[in-house]
């Protein structure tokens, strides 16, 4: 009898608190709306520009995800490295080579139902892949019982010792070509 009631004693414990709690995931769920409707229009929209600009919603909803798991410098870095440099090459690139603004019908063809099924398939793929790899494990996110703790974890200075330690030659060829994009379109619009 005491075996039962010791057992039921610690399944009527309370779970240890986590980081999703409702105010979270209200947000999460809003932001994941937003994304998904702004990532439609990003592939959808006639004009390259407006893309570019409802990418920005995407990436900028990303940033807030990361502030939800509790990970603020990579947010901060989602925020400046994509939403501050990546869109505003994008934009420059779209400006300075004279893209076509509008509707271009020999830009359009007839292959969108195939790339529906090819998107479709790859859907299927990488779920089915998830599926078999992670099957019934379960993420723990867990809140720090002290705050002094989640700032002496030595996440951030991990973080940046990779990026800055093992890849940093990628890190730094990845700025490389972008800055060659950028000089490239500047060229191209120049030659006019």
């Amino acid at each position: 009898m005491t075996g039962l009631l010791s057992v039921l004693a610690q399944t009527a414990t309370p779970p240890a608190p986590t980081t999703f709690d409702a105010p979270a995931n209200a947000v999460f769920s809003v932001m994941a709306v937003f994304m998904i409707a702004a990532a439609i229009r990003v592939v959808t929209t006639k004009n390259v520009v407006h893309a570019a600009l409802w990418l920005v919603i995407v990436l900028g909803g990303v940033g807030i995800n990361y502030i939800l798991l509790q990970a603020e410098f990579v947010a901060i870095t989602q925020f400046l490295v994509y939403l501050g440099a990546v869109i505003v090459l994008f934009l420059f690139g779209i400006m300075l080579t004279r893209a076509p603004l509008g509707v271009s019908d020999d830009l359009n063809n007839n292959q969108r139902y195939i790339g529906i099924a090819a998107g479709g398939l790859l859907l299927l793929v990488i779920g089915y892949a998830l599926i078999e790899t992670f099957g019934n494990d379960k993420l723990d996110f867990r809140a720090y019982e002290n705050i002094a703790e989640a700032n002496t974890n030595g996440r951030t200075q991990a973080l940046a010792d990779t990026i800055f330690g093992q890849y940093l030659i990628p890190f730094e060829m990845i700025s490389v070509l972008l800055l060659a994009a950028l000089i490239g379109a500047i060229v191209l619009a120049r030659r006019d």
